[in-house]
């Protein structure tokens, strides 16, 4: 009998791909506690419920891309959207000190990549350049766009410098927010804060608590920028322009169960364009025939392609993009 067993359960792992570890195993793995049997119980069937929705999909053979149980696996999609996925606003300040130009000094910081009649190269990954620092964790604060802005701010002082410095997104939450940043923002808004205030401090002098704080700015800035730039509004090109020469801040919809189980592979599933996330654009390249944008996100190693994705792009994708990935592009320049 127990071989049987063991047959039905290889057959069924065949079947539905990678085998999701069992609702005690998983809280386990990702430290999650419950104050009561209700709340037990409840994110439970909510659990397994999703390992449905993850089963269901690695079965299908018309998807390439994983999905996979995370941190996010016992919320439901309205708690997942309200907690993760809703601290995005549009940037609407005119007083800016934005650069007049909009268009990317192209392959300023690629020279070891190199151009044939104009054309973009076929891959970028500033991961592999020394521009990016490790993936970090917003919690279940609205705080993406700081996350953005900083990750775009570090690029750029790494180019200014050659040294790669992890800056705060406390500071941004803190004092450019006045105390509100978990209610979101957005980079723009970041870049104009550091801007006016002549830098920004490390994350080691102002760390992040991931919640709602005073500010109590008592360090020096580590970095400096002197302008920002926007790039051209669901425009593919554009955004490929400009991810050539630095990583791009670029705002997505990602409310969605593609993003809350997402694991591995070009994700090109529909994923809409109402704007709710803001994350990294670090490069873009081709992987199985398809054409991808990399993004860095800010939900911790454990999500995702060691808290990465690959997002869908190309001419099968509308103008703003995979998720709208190329409707609201910007970055800074120390």
């Amino acid at each position: 009998m127990k071989s049987i067993f063991a047959i039905i359960l290889a057959n069924l792992v065949v079947i539905f791909g990678e085998k999701q570890p069992i609702f005690s195993e998983w809280m386990v793995n990702h430290g999650k506690t419950y104050s009561t049997k209700q709340e037990y119980f409840y994110r439970q069937s909510i659990y397994e419920n999703n390992v449905n929705i993850i089963n269901k999909h690695n079965a299908n053979t018309d998807y390439s891309w994983k999905m996979g149980v995370n941190y996010f696996t016992d919320l439901t999609k309205d708690e997942f959207k309200a907690q993760y996925a809703s601290g995005y606003r549009k940037y609407t300040d005119t007083k800016s000190q934005q650069s007049k130009s909009l268009t990317p000094s192209l392959l300023r910081h690629s020279t070891d990549v190199s151009l044939q009649n104009n054309s973009l190269p076929t891959s970028v990954d500033w991961t592999q350049k020394g521009a990016v620092t490790k993936v970090k964790n917003q919690g279940g604060c609205g705080s993406c766009w700081s996350f953005s802005a900083t990750g775009s701010m570090e690029a750029s002082h790494f180019f200014a410098t050659k040294t790669l410095v992890s800056l705060s997104e406390q500071e941004l939450m803190d004092c450019r927010s006045g105390g509100k940043g978990c209610d979101g923002g957005s980079p723009q808004a970041a870049f104009q804060f550091v801007i006016d205030h002549h830098g920004i401090c490390n994350d080691t002098a102002y760390p992040y608590i991931g919640k709602d704080a005073p500010c109590k700015k008592n360090c020096q800035p580590s970095a400096t920028i002197k302008s920002f730039k926007e790039v051209g509004r669901n425009s593919m090109n554009d955004l490929m322009t400009a991810i050539v020469d630095r990583p791009v801040s670029v705002a997505i919809e990602a409310d969605q169960a593609s993003f809350q189980h997402y694991k591995s592979g070009v994700m090109d599933a529909a994923c809409g364009t109402k704007l709710d996330h803001a994350v990294l654009a670090v490069g873009y390249g081709t992987d199985g025939g398809k054409d991808y944008y990399k993004v860095k996100n800010s939900w911790g190693e454990a999500w995702g392609d060691h808290g990465y994705i690959l997002l869908g792009r190309g001419s099968g994708f509308p103008s703003e993009g995979q998720c709208g990935i190329q409707m609201d592009a910007s970055y800074s320049e120390a």
